[in-house]
């Protein structure tokens, strides 16, 4: 049986390559390469907020992490450390959400993509976690990861993964403030939801941390393994399709 085909959203930024300096679709390769390197095969989708019909030929999607969450779509106004605004970006990549969970495959969703997911299911997020925590610690600097520990409630999909605790790398100063019909699975000692799940689905996970990027490749595989065990009938249709 051909490889289970993992869709990964990108975005768009200028960027610098051979003799060129243009705007560019772009993921950072570790994404492609946790699927890959599970057994996946990786399909990078530029933004595109048009259709989700694509979803039609692939066995589950990946939302990476990134820049912040438009505040409009959280009824905020903006609060002065927030990002650039990237509407296409938030349009396209709810647009691939709503679709992949209409299709019944498999999402997992990394930092920013944790957050979509809560948007997706009614709940809400903090602009600034330092505002509401008093600290820094998920996001030391820019470009700098913090590192923590996150405890894993049993029975979930991260607890079968990791154990019951498991250390983990943060970079975001955005976080869910309330997780709307997702169940948080996991927290930091300091309270703030690190892992949600939807335990009615075979696999809707949403992390807070970079697993792309931590050395720890399990919940990759685990992923890969929930796209590649998507119903025969679907995945042969959609490998028809392609």
């Amino acid at each position: 049986m051909s490889r289970p085909v993992v869709a990964i959203a990108s975005y768009l930024e200028q960027a610098r390559w051979n003799i060129w300096d243009a705007r560019a679709a772009v993921i950072h390769e570790s994404y492609v390469r946790g699927v890959t390197a599970n057994g996946g095969r990786a399909v990078v989708l530029p933004p595109d907020d048009l259709d989700a019909d694509v979803l039609d030929r692939v066995d589950g999607l990946l939302l990476p992490g990134g820049v912040d969450i438009d505040p409009v779509l959280l009824g905020q106004a903006r609060h002065p450390e927030t990002d650039r605004a990237q509407p296409l970006r938030d349009a396209a990549e709810m647009l691939l959400l709503r679709g992949a969970l209409e299709r019944g495959l498999p999402v997992l969703g990394v930092c920013r993509g944790l957050q979509l997911l809560a948007l997706e299911y009614g709940g809400s997020l903090h602009q600034h976690l330092p505002d509401v925590l008093g600290h820094t610690g998920h996001c030391p600097a820019e470009g700098v990861f913090g590192e923590h520990p996150v405890s894993f409630a049993a029975g979930s999909v991260v607890a079968e993964v990791y154990g019951p605790r498991a250390r983990v790398n943060s970079h975001h100063h955005q976080g869910i403030d309330d997780p709307g019909a997702l169940r948080v699975t996991g927290r930091s000692e300091d309270g703030l939801a690190e892992a949600v799940e939807d335990p009615s689905r075979r696999f809707v996970v949403g992390v807070q941390w970079h697993p792309e990027v931590s050395g720890d490749d399990s919940l990759f595989a685990r992923f890969v393994t929930a796209c590649a065990t998507r119903p025969a009938a679907a995945r042969t249709a959609a490998a028809a399709a392609l």
